[in-house]
């Protein structure tokens, strides 16, 4: 979306530039010395990609975590000068990309090794790789037992230089840390092994490891959902993740407004009918734009600083708030809060996601393109 188009919209999500600063600044104090490479995968958490690499990168930030190499190639594309590690395994196809732009894959397969390999020498090059270990996420990796043999094979390419060595926690942000801390001793048993390959980068730890796992920071941290003001989960003991500040808000406008008498059946299906003569309000959000259908008629937003429940089903493009409560006050073009804090309160991503039976990062990821991240550098109000 070209900036000039951004006023036009009448839905955006507003990225407080003041908050992600902060937020570096307490996880980096939480783990001292050692870099932090944020992970900006998935368009940032939904909270824009660009904007939020920008702005890290005028921060002193130089390597990010990215899925995929399209990804990547988005980022260089815009403009962004950094290190790139892409997260996810890729094929042989990607090789040429990868290795003309110096990102850096994780891989845990021969069959990538020797293509990468094959690549870089053809191109005059030599990159560098992060070994991928599964120590209990059982998603990517080798297994630990198999590390040492696929060392031995990377290493006699002359393409390919082992900066760093990987694994992940699928359960760091749970209460009960013992499977976490079973990974991690798994994790350490094959670094001990492999001291002789002087690897320069060891990193494992996750937003929840970074707060609940100071044993995990090894060589440098990829912290993801804490970046932008979210907690990973509930169960984080460390109590300094309260002081998190959410970096996006979500807001729109209201655009019309009828009276209804009682008994009105609303929006497609009329799953809602008013109890009594109710003031309606229209804002152009839907499910196209990223707030769930399943939400209808079980979320509430803010207009002057008032939770007013959204009535009728979601649609694609439009949703119903009743604001009878604001009759005499309300009026069109006033400000509709979706994520966000409007006076005293607040409707956070996790209450969102609770309603829905899922997590803050399903929230925030789905937000749809077509809603503008518009940035910010508003400082807290006092």
């Amino acid at each position: 979306m070209r900036v000039s188009d951004q006023s036009i919209r009448l839905t955006k999500a507003f990225v407080n530039l003041h908050h992600l600063t902060h937020n570096m600044r307490l996880l980096q104090e939480l783990v001292g010395s050692r870099p932090l490479w944020p992970c900006i995968k998935a368009d940032a958490y939904g909270h824009g990609a660009v904007i939020i690499a920008r702005h890290l990168t005028s921060l002193g930030y130089k390597t990010f975590g990215v899925a995929d190499v399209e990804e990547g190639l988005a980022l260089v594309q815009a403009g962004i000068h950094a290190t790139f590690i892409v997260l996810s395994e890729a094929l042989p196809e990607h090789c040429h990309a990868l290795i003309a732009h110096n990102f850096e894959p994780t891989i845990s397969t021969l069959n990538m090794a020797e293509a990468l390999a094959f690549e870089a020498e053809k191109a005059g090059k030599r990159i560098a790789i992060h070994v991928k270990v599964d120590t209990g996420m059982g998603r990517l990796g080798l297994q630990p037992e198999e590390v040492q043999k696929f060392l031995d094979q990377c290493v006699a390419f002359p393409g390919l230089h082992i900066r760093g060595i990987m694994s992940h926690f699928p359960r760091a942000d749970e209460r009960d840390k013992k499977y976490s801390l079973r990974q991690l001793r798994r994790f350490r048993q094959v670094l001990e092994a492999i001291q002789e390959y002087g690897i320069e980068a060891r990193h494992m730890a996750n937003s929840a490891a970074i707060f609940d796992l100071p044993d995990s920071y090894l060589d440098a941290a990829r912290p993801g959902i804490a970046i932008y003001g979210l907690h990973p989960s509930r169960e984080i003991a460390n109590p300094r993740v309260n002081e998190l500040k959410p970096v996006l808000e979500w807001k729109t406008r209201i655009v019309f407004l009828k009276e209804v008498p009682a008994g009105t059946g609303l929006s497609y299906g009329h799953a809602y009918h008013t109890k009594k003569r109710s003031l309606i309000a229209t804002v152009p959000v839907g499910y196209g734009d990223g707030l769930s259908r399943n939400l209808s008629n079980h979320c509430t937003m803010l207009v002057h600083g008032v939770r007013c429940p959204q009535v009728g089903r979601i649609t694609m493009d439009l949703t119903l708030l009743d604001v009878t409560a604001l009759r005499g006050d309300v009026q069109l073009g006033d400000e509709v809060v979706i994520i966000g804090r409007q006076g005293a309160e607040e409707v956070t991503a996790d209450e969102l996601a609770q309603k829905l039976g899922t997590i803050n990062y399903e929230v925030a990821t789905c937000i749809s393109h077509r809603v503008p991240r518009i940035p910010s550098q508003l400082e807290e109000e006092k």
